[in-house]
């Protein structure tokens, strides 16, 4: 085995579970923190916590290797008083007490990677927003951005290595976005939505499991990292792949305005289609990281292909 011990906070979710099944076959143990039980899969094993209060998990993740924080309740609902609340706390409180547990542990994790978002950026149609250059934007989902990774680097862990990683959109088989996209080209519906010139920060799923394993093995790399595909496609192009891909000739599109009243309906915010997200992974792409899937007519022609 390569690795000792891999710990995934909150990891039974999409992502989540793709992590435990990705190390499961290079590290001894994988360890998910949940607040559901699961039944233990080979080396995979869930401990309860409830991101809240330290307890006996803290012992689970002396001598780990990675710790991956992937805590946060889903933004894909309306942004109510009470929904926000739980949005910012989901990602803020588990952060703060991991901030406080690692710095007293003997042995703490040598890599902690706190599962962030490229939503942090501006609305972007002009030029791609890199770690560098890239201007903050403003706004709800921004602020919880900011306050999530304020809360992650205020605290001085000297003995372990912190990477806020500010991940894309992640299109996979299984899960997440791709399937409903792929379901409203299978109804006639895939057309461009809003004007279509948004950007889509779009990765493969294999891509953020494999960037995640090569920032552990690349030591040098710390603070803030994008985790995107290299090359973002406009709304109107990532419909229009999809459909062409899956042989679909047509699909209507859904102007703005039909969008607010299908995202009230369906509880969710229109900014989660029409934000335009162009982010670039120069951190990632500076230091030699190769995306196996840097074309977006790559990833839907490997996703699509294995769904049909």
């Amino acid at each position: 085995m390569i690795y000792n011990k891999i710990v995934l906070a909150g990891g039974n979710g999409y992502l989540g579970g793709l992590l435990a099944k990705h190390f499961s076959s290079l590290a001894n143990e994988v360890i998910i923190l949940s607040r559901k039980q699961k039944a233990q899969n080979g080396n995979v094993r869930t401990i309860l916590w409830d991101g809240k209060t330290e307890s006996e998990w803290t012992k689970a993740i002396e001598d780990a290797d990675l710790l991956v924080n992937l805590c946060g309740k889903n933004v894909n609902c309306r942004y109510t008083k009470q929904n926000q609340q739980e949005i910012i706390n989901s990602r803020v409180i588990p952060t703060r007490l991991l901030s406080n547990v690692i710095p007293s542990l003997l042995n703490p994790p040598k890599l902690w990677i706190n599962i962030t978002s490229a939503t942090i950026y501006r609305h972007a149609e002009d030029r791609p927003q890199d770690e560098y250059t890239g201007e903050i934007g403003y706004g709800f989902s921004i602020d919880v951005c900011k306050a999530w990774e304020s809360c992650f680097f205020e605290t001085e862990t000297p003995r372990t290595r912190k990477i806020a990683l500010r991940m894309g959109i992640v299109l996979g088989r299984s899960d997440g976005a791709f399937p409903r996209l792929l379901n409203l080209v299978k109804l006639g519906l895939g057309g461009k939505q809003g004007d279509g010139h948004q950007f889509v920060n779009w990765v493969h799923e294999q891509d953020a499991i494999h960037s995640i394993q090569w920032l552990l093995k690349n030591e040098a790399i710390n603070g803030v990292v994008n985790c995107t595909s290299p090359d973002a496609v406009t709304n109107n192009m990532l419909m229009k792949t999809i459909r062409k891909t899956y042989g679909i000739p047509f699909g209507l599109p859904t102007p703005a305005w039909l969008l607010s009243i299908g995202a009230a309906i369906i509880g969710t915010e229109t900014e989660l289609i029409l934000k335009s997200r162009w982010v670039k992974p120069a951190v990632l792409l500076d230091n030699g990281f190769e995306f196996q899937y840097r074309k977006i007519e790559d990833a839907v022609h490997d996703i699509v292909s294995l769904r049909i």
